[in-house]
This record gives C-alpha cells, structure tokens and sequence, in this order.
C-alpha cells in the first residue's frame, strides 16, 4: 500500500537517526497521538502522524523513548500542530514574546500569571527537547534557549509582583510600564542558570539582595520584610506544582549564610559579608553570577563592587592557598579502578560535568585578576580563553570542550526521560539501553564504551590539577563542604570513617565555614580549620561516638574567642588532636568542662602533662603564682574556683589516656 503524502510543510528538519526500543509499540504510540489531534479538530496533524517517513519514524522514536514528551504531545497536540506554521527557533521567540507580555496584561493575577506561565514553559521544553533529540540543535544552543526561558518567566513573575506593591503602595516605581527599573530588586542567576548553561530539568539558583536607597523604596525600614515577602512569593509562583505542572524549581540557598540571613539581603550587609567572611567556593561561584530580573542595572553595580573580592589582582601566596583549599576539599581520583557505567552520576561522579566547570574556575580564579577576558561565565568558550593565554595546552581545551558536551548530552537525555531532576544513569538494561538510543548510540555497549572513555578523558585532565597541590585528604576520601547541598560521595566518606549521621556532620562542618563563630570570623582561621578538617574526622571517627564528639567540639569551637592558634597547634600535634577526640568522645563529663570554660584547654598544652606528674609543692607554687597580686577577696575566690576546676580537669584526662591509675587519680 502507498504510503499518504503530505502536501503541508513539516517545520523541523531532522539530522539525527533514533531507534525506538520497540518499533511496534512506538507505531502504536505515534496514532494514539494521531487520534488525539483528531478529538481537537487537527487534521493536517492528524494526517501527518499516520503517513510514513522520516520524520514520522523520528517522531514515533522520541515518543517511545521519552514517556514525558509523549505525554506532553497527547494531552497538547496543538503543540506539534504549530510546527506546520513555523519553526521551533521562531516559536520560541513568539513565546518569549508572550511571557513578557503576560506579567503586563491589566487583567492578570497571581493565579492567571502561574496557568500561564506553565503552559508557556511546557512548550517550550517540549519544543527545545524536540529540537535537541531530532538533532537539529546543538547541546549549547539546547541550554542556552532553557535559559533564556528561565530568565523570561523569572522577569515575567518579577514585573507582576512588583507592580503589584506599587498598587498596594508599598512600593513607588518611577515606571509603572518598566517596572524593575529602579526598583531596587536585584535577583542575581548563579550557577548554570548565570551561566546561560542551564539543564533540562535544573533547579534555578537565585541569589536575592535590595538597595534601600532606591528611589521605588517607600520606607527603608521595611524594606528587607517587603522583599522576603515579594521573594517567597516569587518562589512560589515559579515553583508550586499545579495541575499545569511547575515552571522551575527555585533554590535561594546560594545567599550569604543562608541559615541565619533573610531571603533577601541589603546590599551594604552583602558587600560587608563576601569581603569580610566570603568563602573560597563563593569566590567561584560568584564567577557565574549575572543579573536575571529585577532592577538589572542595580545587580550589575552590586557586581561591579564585588569584582575585587572575586579577582584577586596579585597572586599571593594567600591567593593561591586559596585556590588550593577549594581544590583540596574535592578528592580527586587519579584513575583507580574501572568505572561503572550504570547508576554513574554524570554531574557529580568521577570524570563529571562539575570537573570540568571545576577545572576551569580554579584556573579562572588564579589568572582572572590580572585578565580581565579570563572572567567569563561560560565553561567552553572560557576553555578557549585559557589556551589563547597559555594558562591550558590546546589538548585540554579541545579534550575537555568536546565531553563537556558529550556529557551535557548524556545529562539531557537522562532528564528527559520523566522530567525528573536527576544526574544518575539508569540501573537497568533497559533504561541503559533507552538513554543510549536517545543518543544516537546502536546499543547500550557502545554507548558505554564511549561514555567510560570520555570519563576517563576529563578525570585525566583534572587529576593534573591536584599535581602541585597538597594532598590533605590522602587515605580519606571526598570531603566536600562547599555550598548547600550534601555531596554523595562525602556522605559515604563519613560513614566509612565511622560516622552514623553524616548529612548532621556535613550540617555542622558547613556552620564552621559561614563564620558564624567568633573562633572562625578570619580568613585564615576558616582555612587552617579547612586543612585540619580531615585529620580531625579521622580522629573523631575512631571514637567510641563519633557524631556526639564532633557535636561537642562543634560547642567548644562556639565558645572560643580566637582560633587560628589552636588549629595549627592541633594540625602539628597528632597526639593532642587524639587526646581532644578522646575527651570529645569517650568523656562527656571531660568534654563538658572544655566546652563550659574553654581556658582549661590550656592545661592540655603543657608539654609534660603525661609525663611527669604534679605533686603538692607544684601545685603550690603554681596556685599562689595564680593568684599573686592586690586582689579583692571575692577575686581570690574565682581563682581558686578556676584552678582547682582545671586541675580536676587535668587529673580527669590523665586518667582517660591511661598515664595514672583509678587509685592514683
């Protein structure tokens, strides 16, 4: 029988080949489609959906493959039906178009502007995850449509909710029809979303700060309660699931010191926070930050101020130990052992997508002071930059581009499967077998040959990172504390060292790094507490209670007044560090004491502590040295309190580390 033909033109022009996992079922799927665009009256679609061709056969592949888009095409066939008029590039500027209009219309409200903007957004992914698996666009074109599509509805949800206080008279905006402008809202995109390198299925990173002295600004008193209120607002119009779905996933964890500071922050108390208590891994990430909504000349400004604590212009010795730390609290693996193909993540795993964005930064962050053009947000073309200058060979640059996006390709697939957010490739053979053919892949065996390859690849590369570093967490694992999130491999760490609730351990890692204790306030305390975290760990770790010694330290840290003292005495005294795990783990009495009055610690230092013991002309000499002096009576009485607390402390520990005996003490 000959097949039907088709006198209307079908928009997408295809340069990829997939095969379905099932030919039959895929048929079948294709005219279920089919006879949904017939219920909606679309018979050029309809038409099209039963012929045979190329396109068909492309189009019956993708659905079989992809349960989401096959779902998306059966629920809203008008969809593909827009495709006979015009093709996915331009129907995604009309989209763009209409979102940003949609936040102005004078009829709009909250709940018509989030039914809106999910069915603009299931669209568009729809439309751009068509374009990517037909072949027809390229990884850094797929990502860099998601995120124009994120900024357009962040804007959209931004506007409406700013016109909205202006109504409400919280706030005057100079220009109703512009309202960002001047508004003294500044939503910065970090990460991939600042990047222009946003996934299929990515969360967004939002950092949210207001300038109190713009001119929108009612009452600068109330300003930092308005615009929590607009951003959990905003978070909610962008995020709530309905039953059009969501528009993106929000995540604001990326702000200073996200457990104790508003949603959002004053500029002022921002710039005082980086330059004062800012992290290495904020440093980096701060290389991605882009102004995405809201008052955008504002959030370049707050940028603009920010340069010199991001680019450092000299590379001193501090800078580099800088650079160093960050790369120290990411293990590298150099090699060891084969990968497996299954359940890898692509994102996080060895030889990943977060290597390459690491490599890159961490040369960024070296070189960027002294050039301006190494200052980039964008992985591939900063790759470039770096060989031009010499900072990378031609071979890494060309290495690193190429399975960049490769593995951006693997990530894409594995996403668009269920919509889900995930970075893990399937456990099963099936599953396997689906993402590979998404690829383009004839099975999953040459799928995984070329995956395993292109792991190997960028874990070569990256391990040469580690080569002049100091190797800190040799013989202990991955130790990542940086950002918000619990890294995996981490948590297997911790457990391995003997932790039973590492996520809790991580928790109270990351408080030391936000400096929120007065013994972690400088710089350099934070980074001899970085270099010693490993080792205190694994101390802590072959304690009786690992996570109860850890809590308790983490109580003697807060009471301390300074720290940098302690850290390089406990990093170059290993019997010291052991003798405090100890105490922490195995003394809850002992460990009381420590963290009650933190000055009996003192007497932990005295070198002849185990060795030799006091008798009663020792101590007497010590006592009345104690309190030598024009003292007042009551004075006396404190003093004599403090020492006889320490010197039962000292006995107590005397007795722990085996130097007397129960009769003894």
């Amino acid at each position: 029988m000959a097949a039907k033909r088709i006198d209307t033109e079908w928009r997408l022009q295809p340069a990829a080949t997939l095969l379905p996992l099932d030919a039959d079922r895929a048929r079948r799927e294709l005219s279920e489609i089919a006879s949904a665009a017939a219920e909606e009256g679309l018979a050029r679609l309809e038409t099209f959906l039963a012929a045979e061709g190329v396109d068909q056969d492309l189009l019956a592949a993708v659905f079989d493959l992809s349960p989401f888009l096959r779902d998306v095409a059966r629920r809203r066939p008008q969809i593909l039906d827009v495709l006979f008029d015009t093709d996915v590039k331009a129907r995604l500027a009309a989209i763009g178009e209409a979102i940003g209009k949609a936040a102005r219309a004078e009829t709009v409200s909250e709940q018509s502007l989030m039914m809106e903007l999910r069915q603009w957004k299931t669209e568009s992914h729809f439309l751009i995850a068509l374009a990517d698996l037909a072949g027809e666009a390229e990884p850094a074109l797929t990502v860099r449509r998601l995120s124009d599509l994120a900024d357009a509805c962040t804007r959209a949800a931004v506007d409406f909710l700013l016109r909205d206080a202006h109504g409400q008279g919280k706030l005057r905006l100079p220009n109703p029809e512009n309202p960002a402008r001047q508004s003294g809202w500044i939503l910065l995109g970090m990460g991939k979303l600042g990047a222009h390198e946003l996934n299929f299925s990515s969360d967004i990173d939002l950092v949210v700060f207001f300038d109190p002295d713009a001119p929108a600004i009612v009452d600068p008193l109330d300003a930092t309660e308005l615009f929590a209120r607009l951003t959990r607002r905003l978070v909610r119009i962008l995020q709530d699931r309905t039953e059009h779905g969501y528009v993106f996933r929000t995540d604001l964890r990326l702000r200073p010191d996200p457990g104790s500071t508003p949603l959002a922050i004053p500029v002022e108390a921002a710039l005082h926070y980086y330059e004062g208590r800012g992290q290495n891994w904020e440093r980096a990430a701060m290389i991605k930050a882009r102004p995405v909504a809201g008052d955008l000349a504002a959030g370049a400004a707050f940028l603009k101020e920010l340069q010199p604590y991001v680019w450092r212009k000299y590379m001193d010795y501090a800078a580099i130990a800088d650079v160093h730390s960050i790369k120290r609290q990411i293990h590298a693996h150099k090699g060891h052992g084969e990968i497996a193909v299954k359940g890898h993540n692509v994102k996080l795993g060895r030889g990943g997508i977060r290597e390459i964005e690491f490599f890159v930064q961490t040369q960024q962050l070296i070189a960027g002071g002294r050039f301006p053009e190494l200052r980039g947000r964008e992985t591939v073309p900063m790759l470039g930059q770096l060989a031009a200058r010499g900072w990378i060979t031609a071979d890494a640059r060309d290495a690193l581009a190429r399975q960049y996006w490769f593995l951006r390709r693997v990530e894409h697939a594995i996403q668009m499967v269920a919509d889900e957010q995930t970075h893990i490739l399937p456990e099963s053979d099936e599953g396997l077998e689906r993402i590979a053919r998404m690829l383009g892949f004839v099975d999953q065996a040459s799928f995984a040959e070329a995956f395993r390859a292109s792991l190997q690849q960028v874990e070569r590369h990256y391990a040469a990172l580690f080569e002049t570093a100091p190797e800190l967490s040799a013989g202990v694992g991955n130790l990542v504390f940086t950002g918000d999130v619990d890294d995996p491999d981490t948590l297997q760490t911790l457990q391995r060292l003997g932790f039973q609730r590492p996520s809790d351990i991580c928790r109270v890692i990351r408080g030391w790094h936000f400096g929120r204790y007065r013994v972690t306030l400088s710089a350099e305390a934070r980074e001899r507490l970085t270099e010693l975290t490993p080792a205190l760990l694994k101390a802590f770790g072959q304690t009786r209670r690992a996570d109860e010694a850890v809590m308790r330290f983490d109580e003697f840290l807060a009471g301390l007044p300074a720290g940098i003292q302690l850290f390089s005495l406990l990093q170059s005294n290993p019997a010291l560090l052991k003798l405090m795990a100890t105490i922490m783990g195995a003394a809850p009495r002992l460990a009381a004491i420590i963290t009650r009055r933190p000055h009996v610690f003192d007497g932990l230092l005295d070198p002849a502590l185990l060795a030799e013991l006091p008798d009663r002309a020792y101590l007497s000499a010590r006592l009345a040295a104690f309190i030598d002096g024009d003292r007042a009576y009551e004075d006396v009485l404190d003093r004599l309190r403090i020492f006889a607390s320490e010197q039962k402390f000292l006995i107590g520990v005397r007795l722990l580390a085996g130097a007397i005996d129960p009769a003894r003490a």
